[in-house]
């Protein structure tokens, strides 16, 4: 199990969860709420760092959303850099997977000086992504339509918890290059409900302005890029372009994943740790 904290800050209090020895790194998600059963994504991590797992506004006991204006990225990472200057870090890393991966990048090309590094995975640098026709997010994709069905059902407060598994188990399904591999990992200790809110801020807000692939030529802090073969969120091509445009990038793309290679391909993945130490 992961150690629950709090931490005051000029910005609010945030809940996170703490596991692992080394170099602070800091994971978190757009729109999801972690608990003391920490998250299949930031387990691999705890082997070579100490990862912190937080909770963003409006997810599990952080503080709560104001404005919808902090939503953003940009508001997130000021969040994120007043919680870490209030644990005293003067610079951690920072790992983010699909929406997680996006903050990433934002971090990196808003406030490089406080990083040491950053991993960020099965994503993109735009909105671009949603209109690939292999993105179930794209209006031309076979799942476009029922996606957004479940979407919306996981943002209606009055949908039933059991139905909420199903929905999630749906969409995870067509995440995953084999059901075999899902079914494993609904076996393993795991935390990221889906927080209906913030997913709305998302996809009908935040993702409409989001392109920072110019800005991506000024980062110059390591930078580790992963991506899925088969990604079927964000298509392997926007990882790709992620990495032609970051001078500093290195890109591994795990040729057995869709959207979620630390699961579908976890030793390997385990080695690509190894590469950002």
């Amino acid at each position: 199990m992961w150690e629950q904290n709090f931490i005051e800050t000029s910005r609010g209090r945030f809940e996170y969860f703490v596991r692992g020895e080394g170099e602070a790194l800091a994971i978190t998600h757009f729109y999801m709420s972690f608990d003391e059963r920490g998250n299949l994504f930031a387990e691999p991590f705890t082997e070579h760092y100490k990862v912190y797992l937080f909770n963003m506004r409006g997810a599990g006991n952080s503080a709560d959303i104001e404005d919808d204006e902090q939503f953003s990225f940009k508001e997130i990472v000021k969040d994120l850099e007043a919680i870490r200057e209030a644990l005293m870090l003067e610079k951690w890393a920072f790992a983010g997977h699909s929406t997680g991966g996006m903050l990433a990048l934002q971090y990196a090309v808003d406030t490089p000086a406080s990083l040491t590094k950053i991993v960020a995975g099965c994503t993109a640098a735009s909105k671009a992504y949603a209109s690939h026709p292999n993105s179930i997010y794209c209006a031309k994709n076979k799942h476009f339509n029922r996606i957004v069905e479940i979407m919306e059902l996981l943002n209606n407060p009055d949908t039933a918890r059991e139905e909420r598994q199903k929905l999630d188990y749906e969409w995870a399904l067509m995440s995953y290059h084999s059901e075999e591999k899902l079914k494993l990992a609904l076996t393993r200790p795991n935390s990221g409900r889906t927080v209906g809110r913030n997913l709305d801020y998302f996809r009908k807000v935040q993702v409409n302005s989001f392109d920072i692939r110019e800005r991506l030529k000024s980062i110059h802090i390591p930078t580790y890029i992963f991506a899925g073969r088969h990604d079927a969120q964000c298509p392997v091509e926007f990882g790709i372009e992620i990495a032609e445009l970051t001078p500093t990038a290195k890109l591994t793309i795990f040729e057995q994943s869709n959207h979620n290679p630390f699961i579908e391909e976890e030793e390997v993945f385990k080695e690509f740790l190894q590469l950002t130490l």
